[in-house]
């Protein structure tokens, strides 16, 4: 990640000065140890290359210091790093988490803390850089991060000649489905060979990724078939390009239900066509005006996220705080796409933390609650889930209070099995342990359990599971459990329940009669938690699946 790849900048570190020697055998014995204290690289800063003292996140996840993103902003600027791809400098967050590990390292390593670096040399580094990529500033009020001096012409196009406004859509992909999506088309269907009758459905696509009949062939989709398996015409991504760019209404809505089309089912034309120039031509129409540009291009996103290479490259190209806003207040139908495209990018572990340090926890939450789409919901409460199997977003949610309106949505909405997953995730940490505790949460689940209310022997498994993290190293779950009467539950899913609710039940009973070993436990639960014990969590997350959109 640093800078562009054409600039290597040396990095020194202010130590106390020591005495000299003239030993060749004492010079090389210096080198080494100064080679073994070498910083981790992501606490330099991608463009100033050394140490960061006030290090922030930006809108596309990468970390970055504070000065640097200040003056790349001032001078409109955005550098092409290492991988490829280009930061969205349009929001930034403090990064508290990297500036203690690295205060942490130079205290372990003797090296000074670093201070902020001098304001004049750091323009001049982003200077070089812009001479390099041939992108000179550009004065107000067309400056902006994202945008090169052609695109700064194409904004004063728009503002001289605005565009036509069309009360409807030209075209439109497919009929609109309503109904909510459940076969196995859909979701990843895991039997075990330890319990063969007990399906545990878990979803590895977003609902709105819907099937379509093989009938079902548009011209577009003719046209996707008839291009080569290696990389596409580079005149067919102009064209594409293009039309995303044009400030015509009517060629921006053709470039997006292509985008779409061609990225429906072919798998090698989605990480094919997850370019740079695409992806930097598709974020605006995110928040456009018009909803059938809107929707189509949030759809297109959805079917680029479906990649495994493309999930990161999205999130570092700046969308998720675009799909934030649409998640906030947009139409039903693209707040559906808006859930998937973020569960979808979820599912890679090196978005997570980013996913949830740019906002997207309260809004999830709200679309879980409120939602009037059940797909929404669906996919709203897996992304959830995955965004949770990281600490630092456990805790940003129980801080938002989510565990009593969580604990209410697994007694009585429709995504009690998803909602449960989340719950998992909570009791694994010590805040959200205790937030179930004192919310009544071993009395609810109890009750659950012994009403026998739940859909599914999945969803009764997810109960279980729950119950049973909750019980790791807690003194007050055993009183909780006696008064909540979980004894003659646990007794009945020891003797009558699967194999998984039966393994954990046995262990609650073991720890409640005063028999248990608490460091073992650790250990058990956490594999369990890990290895499918909540209805099959954790596996084939990206599996393939051969449905369309």
């Amino acid at each position: 990640m640093g800078g562009n790849g054409k600039h290597r900048w040396k990095i020194s570190f202010h130590r106390p000065s020591s005495s000299s020697s003239s030993s060749k055998m004492e010079a090389n014995h210096h080198n080494h140890h100064k080679q073994q204290e070498e910083p981790p690289k992501d606490f330099l800063c991608p463009i100033y290359g050394a140490l960061m003292a006030d290090p922030v996140v930006v809108s596309s996840g990468q970390t970055f210091e504070r000065l640097s993103v200040q003056l790349c902003r001032n001078l409109g600027f955005s550098p092409k790093l290492d991988d490829g791809s280009i930061p969205d400098f349009s929001a930034i967050i403090p990064n508290k988490a990297i500036k203690s590990a690295i205060l942490h390292w130079c205290d372990s390593s003797g090296v000074v803390h670093p201070r902020v670096p001098d304001p004049a040399t750091v323009e001049k580094l982003v200077r070089a850089l812009m001479a390099e990529e041939e992108v000179y500033p550009s004065p107000p009020p067309f400056s902006s991060p994202q945008l090169r001096v052609s695109e700064r012409e194409l904004i004063r196009g728009v503002a001289e000649n605005p565009p036509v406004t069309f009360s409807h859509a030209a075209t439109e992909l497919g009929p609109r489905v309503n109904h909510f999506y459940s076969s196995s088309s859909e979701e990843s269907v895991v039997i075990t060979a330890d319990n063969p009758g007990t399906p545990l459905p878990f979803a590895t696509r977003p609902l709105c990724y819907s099937s379509s009949s093989s009938s079902e062939i548009t011209e577009s989709e003719t046209l996707a078939s008839s291009i080569p398996n290696s990389a596409p015409a580079s005149e067919e991504e102009d064209h594409l390009v293009r039309n995303l760019k044009s400030v015509d209404v009517v060629d921006q809505e053709e470039g997006v239900l292509s985008l779409r089309k061609l990225t429906r089912t072919r798998e090698e034309l989605r990480v094919l066509l997850c370019t740079a120039r695409v992806l930097l031509a598709l974020k605006p129409l995110i928040s456009s005006r018009y909803a059938v540009v809107q929707t189509n291009a949030i759809a297109s996103l959805v079917n680029l996220s479906l990649e495994k290479p493309n999930k990161v490259t999205i999130v570092r190209s700046g969308f998720v705080p675009y799909l934030i806003d649409v998640l906030k207040s947009g139409s039903i139908e693209a707040q559906e796409h808006v859930a998937g495209a973020i569960f979808s990018l979820a599912l890679e572990d090196d978005n997570k933390m980013a996913i949830g340090v740019l906002g997207a926890l309260p809004p999830l939450m709200h679309a879980l609650v409120r939602s009037e789409s059940e797909r929404t919901r669906h996919d709203s409460a897996l992304a959830l889930y995955h965004l949770t199997l990281v600490q630092s977003n456990r805790a940003k949610l129980v801080k938002l209070n989510a565990v009593p309106t969580l604990l209410a949505l697994a007694q009585t909405g429709s995504s009690a099995s998803r909602v449960l997953l989340v719950l998992c995730n909570l009791a694994a940490c010590p805040e959200g342990r205790s937030a179930m505790l004192d919310g009544n949460a071993v009395e609810c689940l109890v009750g659950m359990l012994r009403r026998n209310e739940l859909d599914s022997e999945a969803t009764r498994e997810n109960c279980v599971a729950a119950l049973f993290a909750l019980s790791h190293g807690s003194m007050r779950f055993r009183g909780l459990a006696r008064e909540a009467r979980a004894v003659e539950v646990l007794r009945e899913i020891e003797e009558r329940g699967s194999e998984r609710a039966r393994e954990k039940a046995k262990r609650m009973l073991q720890m409640m009669r005063g028999r248990d070993d608490g460091e073992d436990e650790e250990g058990d639960w956490e594999k369990a938690l890990r290895s499918g014990g909540a209805g099959g969590v954790g596996r084939n997350l990206h599996g393939p699946n051969s449905t369309t959109f």
